[in-house]
């Protein structure tokens, strides 16, 4: 490669020495400088102020701070380590839950690593005042307790209202996929299962007759082969669930589920391609952005999400929202019945299917789709564009929130019509449904037509979509660290326990600190 210009080329008659000084390329004619050596190798032994680890107005010491103010009492009332009695000394659970809040803030949610930064980062030292803490009691505490993390988290959607930060005046809902802890590849059919089964059986009963020297190395074996066989059972027992939600047999044939986390089903992601995930629920309370309310569930559509999620913020904050806000996903005909039914104003973008191109598939003729045939409500009947009558047949109501009425042609009008390949390719008679949506749906397209609901609808996004992109960005949570729907849904609750408190350090802690 040519020299650049200005530049003087300079060769390496040796390769670098990391302990080489500056000062052996001086002329030996000159004194050598007295510089401090470096010495790498050597252990220290100096006094540390703990408290003056982290400064003032660190998050940490906020959270320390809002922690002490929970009541903890379920997750006291587990502890076996008690006064007077042997047993190893517990630690207590405020400050494992501190740990973890902070640790999710910063995007990490891995015990192991969270264990490691104990040993030598400042705010994780200040935290545990420089004790080390094992993953094992992390993780556990993380995973366990699922009532007492839902009446935790109500408890500080509690304090979040004392503060006046939470109203329910207006709540934005909105789903998010987040990716289960299982790959693409763990998933088999029911063949690959049982054979896999069939050798984790082997393989616990191979254990026990053969047990190693190592009792623990023994012990540790058989628990990973006897976990590995129960998760293949549960994989087998929701292959059958899958099967059920299909429809057609191939379908069912060819169903499939995973042997890590037999629970997750496979969906579709927001930047598209398909992969084993969980379909995250999450309400936001508009007043500042406070999550009141947050779930899990299997189902990759949003349509049967809604009243659970208004179900939730009953059971977190007590109370009803007066007003809800989703986009099309969740707005169906039996959403806005069963929200109208509960008081509570909704507001969505309904979305109504387009038939027309199960007409071009069968060939009709533009000119003869239903919307050229004009109803007549005083003989309830219907009139094609040639003018040939259909009269009425039966009506469906299977859907809620809409009755459909059908409408048949007579044979012998159609048959000697000169547009009936047009109108109806290869069918002896035309026919037409008319739909008729419920009142309380006429009057919510009719309220979706005014501004002011377009202006409230316009503000979901910003608000509904805010934290779904904190926890995903700022937390870090773009995949579960744990798996099964109950562990899932134990690690949103956790991600939107630290979101929320996070908020109450930017809007109330802060503020007064200043």
């Amino acid at each position: 490669m040519n020299d650049l210009p200005g530049f003087e080329t300079v060769e390496r008659s040796k390769p670098l020495d990391s302990t080489a000084s500056c000062k052996d390329r001086l002329p030996e004619s000159e004194p050598a400088p007295r510089l401090k050596t470096i010495n790498r190798r050597q252990l220290l032994l100096r006094p540390v102020d703990v408290e003056r680890l982290v400064p003032l107005d660190h998050e940490v010491r906020a959270i320390w701070e809002f922690t002490g103010g929970l009541d903890l009492t379920p997750y006291y009332q587990d502890i076996k380590a008690v006064e007077g009695r042997a047993g190893s000394t517990a630690f207590d659970p405020r400050l494992l839950l501190a740990i973890w809040i902070y640790a999710y803030s910063k995007g990490i949610g891995s015990a192991r690593e969270i264990s490691r930064l104990c040993d030598y980062d400042p705010a994780y030292q200040w935290l545990s005042g420089m004790e080390p803490i094992g993953y094992h009691t992390l993780s556990d505490f993380r995973s366990t307790h699922s009532e007492a993390l839902d009446e935790l988290f109500a408890e500080v959607l509690g304090i979040l209202s004392h503060e006046g930060l939470v109203t329910l005046e207006q709540v934005m809902h909105d789903g998010v996929k987040i990716k289960a802890c299982a790959g693409s590849d763990s998933f088999r059919r029911e063949e690959k299962l049982k054979a896999h089964l069939d050798a984790a059986r082997e393989q616990v009963e191979r254990l026990k007759e053969s047990p190693e020297e190592d009792l623990r190395l023994q012990r540790a074996r058989e628990r990973a082969a006897r976990e590995q066989k129960e998760r293949l059972e549960h994989a087998l027992a929701e292959l059958a669930t899958i099967r059920e939600a299909k429809s057609s047999a191939k379908d069912k044939e060819n169903a499939r589920a995973s042997m890590t986390d037999p629970e997750a089903r496979i969906m579709k992601g927001p930047g598209g391609g398909y992969a084993p995930a969980y379909n995250a629920q999450i309400s936001t309370d508009a007043a500042n952005t406070i999550i009141v309310a947050a779930g899990v569930s299997q189902r990759p559509d949003d349509f049967g999400e809604l009243v659970p999620a208004i179900e939730r913020i009953q059971e977190t904050t007590g109370s009803e929202p007066s007003q809800v806000v989703a986009d099309g996903g969740f707005t169906s005909r039996e959403n806005i019945i069963a929200l109208d039914e509960k008081g509570i104003d909704f507001i969505g973008s309904l979305q109504e299917g387009n038939a027309s191109f199960q007409f071009e598939k069968r060939g009709v003729d533009p000119a003869f789709y239903p919307e050229h045939f004009v109803y007549d409500p005083d003989t309830d009947t219907c009139r094609c564009p040639q003018q040939k009558v259909l009269t009425y047949r039966r009506k469906d109501k299977s859907r809620s929130g809409k009755t459909t009425f059908m409408y048949q042609a007579r044979a012998q009008d159609c048959q000697g019509c000169p547009s009936r390949e047009k109108c109806c390719p290869g069918r002896p008679r035309r026919y037409i449904t008319r739909g008729v949506d419920d009142p309380v749906v006429i009057v919510f397209i009719k309220k979706m037509e005014t501004e002011e609901a377009k202006a409230c609808y316009k503000k979901r996004g910003p608000i509904a979509e805010f934290p779904n992109a904190w926890i995903k960005d700022k937390l870090g949570l773009r995949q579960f660290h744990l798996r099964g729907l109950v562990k899932a849904g134990m690690e949103i609750i956790w991600a939107c326990l630290t979101y929320n408190i996070q908020q109450w350090i930017r809007l109330v802690w802060r503020p007064r600190l200043a």
